[in-house]
């Protein structure tokens, strides 16, 4: 929406500044309001791959770098300096500047941990994996909002301020979450330690260990909080590591300001279906893709699955070149779908180090305040119905950021989804809203 009467940023009143050196916090994040009675404001990354498109190269690299972090955490020495002006540089576009981060990430992957992974559903499911090759590629499990037949529920949580509140963890083997190692909890931002207290409650509950790190993109609590000090009330150790350090300042009054302002933009998009979208389709399992290797951690990955993937990736996205015709020059879009976000973000990053301009982001069930105004992070949003059958019921999706009115089309999206979200409200939901904005789609099906 357009012509609301001031910038919707000022008009809320938040304001976010650096705290400490190092990476500018105010370049990693824009502000958003969100849809949400339970908090108005969404901090919206720029390094995450979620709601703003962003070189792959960047996102992997911010995530292997947390990783980093999180090895001198466990070692016990002081967190290493970050490269913090090419970081800067590739937030505000330079690729060049993304592709020497990524490098530098890479060569910064510590040498492997005994530590435990687990990534919050949905936003930090690909953070959480580029945490865990970051450590050297060690065991991994991201949270899920999709129960699954077959597979137990080993622990669950619930994250207070989310838009859907209930997580599940459902690793292969339930053994996984009971071995006593360092477990850390990777998340996109920390506000107010609520979401990892939780966690650390629940899964010290049924199985204590000494050691916890919580890590996350920025760190924005408040002074005086007391998180650390809660976990060692349970008997154990808590390290804090992020990329960013910032404080937030809301107004008092920030629930009326985010209502009147709510009021006037309107509903946003709103869900509708289409006669189907026109994509070809090519399939993950045609191309190579190794038989067994998971296509996503939901029920936990290994070190064995990070190599194996690490030496499939350049095959099969060569194949993918070839089958989805993709053409040198093109801006393409590889577009992930809620929780599965880190084999189309490794997808997206293989591909931009061959060469082609990608950029990466992702479907997420978060509805929020799409103002197209300077400063304001959401400026075009697209809603579609949910198209994987959702335990909870059917309801809105959106894809935010992936072109707006006065935005030139994409020559080329790749929606990757797995088999459960390969339907045909695919095809009249995402794929037809989508058509506008790109000149060519196709769909991508992982095994």
């Amino acid at each position: 929406m357009t012509g609301i009467a001031s910038a919707p940023a000022e008009r809320l009143g938040i304001r976010l500044r650096p705290v400490g050196p190092g990476v500018d916090p105010t370049v990693l994040l824009g502000l958003a309001l969100r849809r949400n009675p339970r908090r108005a404001q969404l901090l919206v990354s720029r390094v995450l791959g979620k709601h703003v498109p962003a070189d792959p190269r960047l996102v992997r690299a911010a995530g292997l770098l947390l990783g980093a972090l999180v090895a001198d955490a466990l070692a016990g020495r002081p967190a290493r300096a970050l490269p913090a002006q090419t970081l800067h540089a590739a937030v505000r576009g330079d690729h060049g500047a993304a592709a020497a981060l990524h490098t530098d990430a890479e060569r910064a992957v510590a040498a492997a941990s005994d530590a435990l992974v687990i990534g919050f559903a949905e936003t930090a499911t690909a953070l959480g994996h580029c945490v865990a090759e970051g450590l050297g590629g060690v065991t991994y499990l991201h949270s899920t909002r999709r129960p699954v037949p077959g597979f137990a529920v080993a622990g669950g949580f619930t994250e207070e301020h989310s838009h859907a509140t209930d997580h599940l963890l459902l690793p292969a083997d339930s053994a996984l979450l009971r071995d006593g190692r360092p477990l850390v909890l990777v998340d996109d931002e920390l506000s107010t330690g609520r979401t990892a207290l939780n966690t650390i409650t629940a899964l010290h509950r049924t199985a204590p260990r000494e050691r916890y790190v919580v890590a996350a993109l920025v760190d924005v609590r408040p002074p005086g909080s007391d998180l650390v000090d809660a976990v060692a009330a349970l008997g154990a150790q808590l390290d804090v590591v992020a990329l960013a350090q910032a404080a937030i300042e809301l107004p008092a009054d920030l629930a009326e300001r985010a209502a009147a302002l709510r009021a006037e933009v309107g509903d946003g998009p709103t869900p509708h279906t289409a006669p189907n979208g026109r994509a070809s389709r090519v399939t993950l399992g045609e191309l190579g893709w190794p038989v067994g290797l998971p296509t996503g951690a939901r029920h936990g990955v290994g070190p064995a699955h990070h190599r194996h993937l690490a030496a499939a990736l350049p095959h099969v996205a060569a194949g993918l070149e070839r089958a989805a015709r993709l053409d040198a020059g093109e801006r393409i879009l590889v577009l992930g779908t809620e929780e599965l976000m880190h084999l189309p973000l490794r997808l997206a990053q293989t591909l931009a180090d061959a060469g082609h301009d990608v950029a990466f982001s992702s479907t997420t069930r978060s509805p929020a305040v799409v103002v197209d105004s300077p400063g304001y992070a959401l400026t075009s949003g697209i809603a579609f119905p949910a198209h994987d059958d959702p335990a909870d019921g059917p309801g809105p999706r959106f894809a935010y950021n992936v072109g707006g009115a006065q935005d030139p089309p994409w020559d080329h999206v790749l929606v990757v989804v797995d088999p459960p979200a390969d339907t045909p409200a695919l095809r009249t939901g995402l794929l037809a809203a989508l058509a506008p904005h790109a000149r060519r789609t196709s769909v991508v099906v992982t095994p």
